[in-house]
């Protein structure tokens, strides 16, 4: 299973399936932010929408805070639309259907094991770093007891052979920090799919699914934060620099965590330079997926990989107008001797963009004011 950030419009106008990696998609939930501050966003987002409908079972399209009114008409949506249509129609097709994506996403039945890569990893790997080629970048050892956190041990990066030295971070562009050392938080088997992050109107996943959503993004409540919304380093909630939403720490994450039987946050929002980051001891991580952003900032992408475990439930999403989520997790998350399951392994594929000549996009074109 592929997790992948935000689009952009990085896609390649020719070639657009080589750019959002179906080859490897089982289920794929994209996180937000499909248009905007890009010369391709109808493409990419009508794209989108095709595999949605061809593969409605394993596409699952969050909404993020750029699928607004107000956002893309400032951000470029709304102007390329104009441009290529003569009319402002399209954009307001497009507008109608934002209205109706989910607000977020319910992945259950991760395997706590990788499948096989490029090289051997033994069932104590929780987190692996790839090239866009394959090649093991870097492994992180799983963390099975929470006083193991205090050992060195347990913080050790291995190499792609699964030796050397000890670090705290993993190599250049690997988006590793020295939290990605396995995850010590609640150890069930599911992972919550949000493009921002989460509100102090929401305690569980299933008032979720009681939002209105089939309306303009608000400019403040439960809706507007999950859209909004992003993980810092302090305690409790605070005010978010942006205007809307808030910022939240590491004891919400936990307590947020532990009440929903969740392992991992996967979000999105925030320009990460090496492609994702994990936060809080690995229990959200923000993940980004369009290279050299704006055609200017120079980062690389990720997408993260979800392994579907073997217990013949395969892996599978729920988004926030499904009911009976609870229900149908319980044999996913737990084992057969009631204990519950280690977090999801997964795998983080680090690429970079594509020469700007073979994407399609006018070398010579002037970069609007809203690409900044």
């Amino acid at each position: 299973m592929s997790l992948i950030r935000i689009i952009y419009s990085w896609v390649n106008a020719t070639r657009p399936c080589a750019c959002i990696a179906i080859s490897y998609t089982l289920l794929t939930p994209r996180l937000g932010d499909f248009v905007d501050r890009g010369f391709y966003s109808l493409e990419s987002f009508l794209l989108l929408l095709c595999l949605k409908v061809r593969y409605p079972d394993r596409m699952t399209l969050i909404r993020g805070n750029h699928e607004s009114r107000q956002i893309t008409t400032v951000y470029g949506f709304y102007d390329e639309c104009l441009r290529k249509y003569g009319s402002a129609n399209v954009w307001r097709y497009c507008c109608d259907v934002f209205d109706y994506l989910a607000l977020g996403a319910i992945v259950l039945g991760a395997s706590n094991t990788l499948s096989p890569a490029s090289g051997p990893a033994d069932e104590e790997t929780e987190i692996e770093v790839c090239d866009q080629n394959g090649s093991i970048m870097s492994r992180f050892p799983r963390q099975r007891q929470r006083q193991q956190s205090s050992q060195p041990s347990s913080s050790q990066e291995h190499g792609a052979n699964g030796s050397g030295p000890a670090g705290q971070t993993g190599p250049p562009g690997s988006g590793a920090s020295g939290s990605s050392n396995g995850s010590v938080g609640n150890p069930a088997g599911a992972v919550l799919c949000v493009h921002g992050g989460l509100s102090p109107l929401i305690d569980t996943v299933d008032k979720i699914r009681l939002i209105d959503r089939k309306q303009e993004v608000p400019h403040e409540g439960a809706m507007c934060d999950l859209l909004w919304s992003d993980p810092d380093d302090i305690d409790g909630w605070g005010l978010s620099p942006r205007g809307a939403g808030f910022l939240f720490g590491a004891d919400i994450v936990k307590v947020f965590n532990h009440r929903n039987d969740l392992s991992l946050i996967a979000r999105a929002h925030q320009l990460v330079m090496e492609g994702f980051k994990e936060m809080f001891d690995a229990s959200i991580v923000t993940v980004w997926s369009a290279p050299n952003y704006c055609y200017r900032c120079g980062n690389v992408a990720a997408v993260l990989e979800l392994t579907e475990d073997d217990s013949g439930m395969g892996v599978f999403s729920r988004s926030n107008g499904d009911v009976n989520r609870s229900d149908g997790g319980r044999g996913v998350m737990m084992e057969s001797n009631g204990m519950m399951k280690s977090g999801p392994a997964r795998r983080y594929r680090v690429f970079q963009a594509a020469p700007q000549d073979s994407r399609g996009m006018p070398a010579k074109k002037p970069v609007a004011d809203y690409f900044l």
